[in-house]
């Protein structure tokens, strides 16, 4: 399914993306991964353990930037949203930074995605969503 294709993370330098991106090179040898983050620092830290890996590529971006994410998104066939707030103190200490980047952050991909023709979405939940007793869920 991945093999030879491009596959954007959003969120790509949190948990998820240090499994993901090793175990997707490695079992399904893609085009090339795109790791779409805004913390600088956790791609440098990243790129590191995939120096030399000319299918791995670091994109500075905010899913909250719908025209960044639309750069992004160019050649891209799949797309891994992995972008959150996702410490529920976190969030509910800063209800409205939650929102635009865990809503309306989804909302930006989404139409991105629908406008750039991209394949597959496939977004991460958690099990907070289930029982929704706070902001987060």
């Amino acid at each position: 399914m991945f093999t030879n294709k491009t596959i954007l993370i959003t969120g790509g330098t949190g948990s998820f993306g240090n499994t993901f991106v090793p175990m997707t090179l490695a079992k399904y040898n893609p085009k090339k991964i795109i790791i779409f983050s805004r913390d600088e620092m956790k791609q440098w830290d990243m790129a590191k353990k995939f120096e030399g890996d000319p299918r791995v590529r670091f994109f500075i971006g905010d899913v909250r930037d719908k025209e960044r994410l639309y750069r992004a998104l160019d050649g891209v066939d799949f797309v891994v949203h992995a972008a959150a707030t996702k410490i529920v103190p976190t969030a509910e200490y800063n209800p409205f930074e939650c929102i635009k980047t865990n809503i309306n952050g989804a909302m930006n991909l989404i139409d991105a995605c629908i406008d750039k023709g991209i394949k597959r979405v496939v977004a991460l939940s958690t099990d907070k969503a289930s029982s929704p007793i706070n902001l987060y869920g």
